[in-house]
């Protein structure tokens, strides 16, 4: 009789709600911290929660309902094609026609697959040295981001139509679960919506990566901040991750607004794309920038 009290006690310990995100941090090294914790949670509404602050948060809402900002998607890749891809995923035929389009493209083209992967890390690593409205903590991050990703993509089986099979399948369900598909519907549901949304296809695309030998939960796994230094309201952090792999290596800049720890790249592009997508920080063609933090691997 005494197990009862106990699997009570149990029972409400499981029930007994996570605390939610907060904005920014109370340490420099917590605002990175964070951030990792709810990419790890597959939770891109508690991210913009703990991104920025909140009279920014409330104004990027706005700004989402009438279409002039879609930060922080803004920090993804092909972050503008979003709508078109969930779209496209979300169909009732995708997965027999994209299987097909993929036996068509790129079964048994695993060497040219390997050589395309190869060149398009040394250009984008270029560009993002050279080109772009990116700060001097974005160019040393992304790069170095890009180039392990680029030997990650050079050697594994994106060629295997098993694999694709397996990924199109659970990328077709978690689109469709969105009921995102239009650049509308974003502005319709609003930021916040939208992002929680999200979570689970954020959820799918990390176990497709996975199955290709990608373990991204691995890499915010391994995330190891610490301070550098701190003057006043500013403060730097060494951030050091293992992606692909790799050791990537990188000083982040940080901010206290109110108290609160928030990293600069984050403040300074989600502030920028209030003024629409025109006024945005450049991204390579025909994609945006990769996150600027490490919490973003």
């Amino acid at each position: 009789m005494r197990l009862v009290p106990l699997l009570a006690i149990a029972l409400l310990a499981a029930c007994a709600k996570t605390p939610p995100p907060q904005p920014g941090a109370a340490r420099p090294v917590q605002a990175v911290q964070a951030l990792v914790e709810r990419l790890r949670a597959n939770d891109p509404a508690g991210f913009a929660i703990v991104a920025i602050p909140p009279a920014l948060h409330a104004r990027l809402e706005t700004a989402w309902r009438t279409g002039r900002s879609r930060w922080p998607l803004d920090e993804l890749p092909l972050d503008d094609r979003l709508p078109a891809m969930l779209a496209t995923l979300s169909k009732p035929d995708a997965r027999t026609t994209l299987q097909r389009d993929f036996d068509r493209q790129f079964a048994n083209s695993g060497d040219e697959l390997r050589s395309t992967a190869t060149s398009l890390g040394v250009f984008a690593v270029q560009y993002i040295h050279n080109e772009g409205d990116y700060s001097p903590a974005e160019r040393d991050h992304y790069g170095q981001a890009v180039a392990a990703l680029s030997r990650w993509a050079a050697r594994a089986p994106l060629s295997d139509a098993t694999r694709a099979r397996r990924a199109i399948a659970l990328l077709s369900t978690a689109a469709a679960e969105t009921g995102i598909a239009t650049p509308a519907d974003f502005a319709n549901h609003g930021m916040d919506a939208s992002l929680e949304r999200l979570g689970p296809f954020l959820a799918a695309t990390k176990q497709v990566f996975g199955s290709y030998g990608l373990d991204l939960d691995a890499a915010f796994d391994s995330v190891d901040a610490t301070l550098v230094q701190q003057t006043g309201d500013t403060a730097r952090v060494r951030v050091r991750y293992l992606l692909g792999g790799e050791q990537i290596d990188t000083l982040l800049d940080v901010r206290r607004i109110d108290g609160r720890w928030y990293l600069e790249d984050y403040l300074r592009n989600a502030e920028a794309s209030l003024d629409g997508p025109a006024a945005a920080a450049p991204a390579l063609p025909g994609a945006a920038s990769t996150p600027a933090t490490a919490a973003s691997p």
